[in-house]
């Protein structure tokens, strides 16, 4: 056990600070948050150690200043969208970050806008102490602030980041409250099949076996399929399905390699592949081009688009459209050989280097394959309604044919 001094603020937004007994700098930070203070300084304190004759004690330890975590993409676009208002306006950039910091509600986001203004204070710019806290500020946002700075159109960058994200979210919730209805309705009806083979087909059996009367092969079927469900733990395995997929996917995301055959194996399912596509080429279209917008060198955004698309495939290729620029190539050439896009976009894309105006035409395309994701997805979800119904139809017709087959055989046994 260590004894580990931190600096922190209350609920109430107050700096405080403490000691605290912990295993780890990982279980003081738990334990401080547990108190319900939010931790910005942490440090080790050493025992006084005495060293040779006349040695005095003296303390070992080292603060480290320690980065703020993850924050609400709804809050940090907020915060982008009132931090380009008040620069607009021609007020400072630290009094700017004081102001939001007192208008946010305890929390990652107002811990991290304090800790980035007194960076600001001691002398750094704001891309600089934005970059110290990757998980707030990542490297397509602190980028974007820089060229800002440097371009002097800070207020300018920020406008159009906030509406980037915007965009970015407003995709995002088309696509998640698409899924959602599809995803309830499948829920509900395995609950309600499993319910029946637990409790209702379990009773059947125990009808038909008072009979001595053979069965039909689709009901000895569903007899059997309901004892494994309701006694051999068919329920749970069933239940852990969608759990087992998940972990299945996030530990091949853990390599290169699986995460390309993920993501490729996402493209080629029908109908949501193409949705998955079409929004991938939608999120690199508008961070290159808002990287682009805001004065970024080519080669800096397509690395930074890279990092942020989401999709190995994409990924892969716009690092080949990067050596290949860097080599003296175009940017339509070595995407078009890359075969993940349409000709749509390989042609708007090189018309855009014609023009000069390569970031309007990204934006352009991003909105375009927007509208499309948008059309594809409730296009899904129209199909999606008539399959599931048909789907609960014959799934119940089976369950319905498989109980009353063996009926008319039970009534002449007791006619007899």
């Amino acid at each position: 056990m260590a004894t580990f001094q931190y600096k922190a603020m209350n609920s109430v937004g107050q700096a405080v600070k403490g000691e605290v007994v912990a295993n780890s700098q990982e279980d003081a930070i738990t334990k401080i948050k547990g108190m319900g203070q939010f931790p910005m300084e942490l440090k080790e304190r050493q025992e006084k150690r005495t060293g040779g004759a006349g040695a005095g004690a003296r303390d070992t330890g080292v603060t480290k200043r320690r980065s703020v975590g993850a924050v609400s993409k709804k809050m940090l676009t907020t915060f982008t969208r009132q931090l380009s208002t008040l620069q607009d306006a021609g007020l400072p950039i630290l009094r700017s970050l004081r102001i939001l910091e007192q208008q946010q509600k305890p929390g990652m986001l107002r811990v991290g806008i304090r800790m980035v203004a007194d960076d600001v204070e001691g002398g750094a710019t704001l891309s600089e102490a934005m970059a110290r806290h990757p998980k707030a500020f990542d490297k397509l946002y602190t980028n974007m602030v820089a060229a800002g700075e440097a371009g002097g159109v800070l207020d300018v960058v920020l406008r159009r980041l906030a509406d980037f994200m915007e965009a970015s979210q407003r995709l995002r919730r088309r696509v998640v409250g698409a899924m959602i209805y599809p995803a309830a309705v499948i829920t509900i009806a395995v609950l309600i099949v499993m319910g029946i083979m637990i409790f209702i087909i379990p009773k059947f059996k125990t009808i038909f076996e008072s009979f001595d009367a053979k069965l039909p092969a689709v009901t000895v079927f569903l007899i059997a399929f309901s004892d494994w469900i309701a006694n051999q733990w068919g329920w749970a395995i069933i239940l852990s399905m969608p759990l087992v997929i998940f972990l299945i996917a996030k530990l091949m995301r853990q390599s290169d390699g699986g995460r390309y055959a993920s993501d490729m194996l996402k493209l080629k399912i029908p109908v949501l592949g193409t949705i998955l596509a079409k929004t991938s080429v939608a999120r690199f279209s508008r961070t290159l081009g808002t990287l682009l917008t805001a004065g970024v060198p080519i080669l800096e955004a397509i690395n930074i688009t890279r990092e942020t698309t989401g999709n190995e495939v994409f990924a892969r290729a716009l690092a080949k459209v990067h050596d290949a620029i860097r080599e003296g190539e175009t940017f339509a050439a070595p995407l078009k050989q890359a075969r993940i896009v349409e000709p749509m976009v390989v042609n708007m894309i090189d018309v855009g280097e014609e023009t000069g105006d390569l970031d309007k035409m990204l934006s352009k395309i991003a909105d375009t394959y927007d509208e499309e994701v948008q059309t594809l997805v409730a296009a899904m979800v129209s199909l999606l309604e008539p399959v599931m119904v048909i789907t609960l139809g014959v799934i119940v017709g089976f369950i319905v044919v498989a109980i009353f087959m063996p009926l008319p055989t039970l009534i002449q046994s007791l006619q007899k």
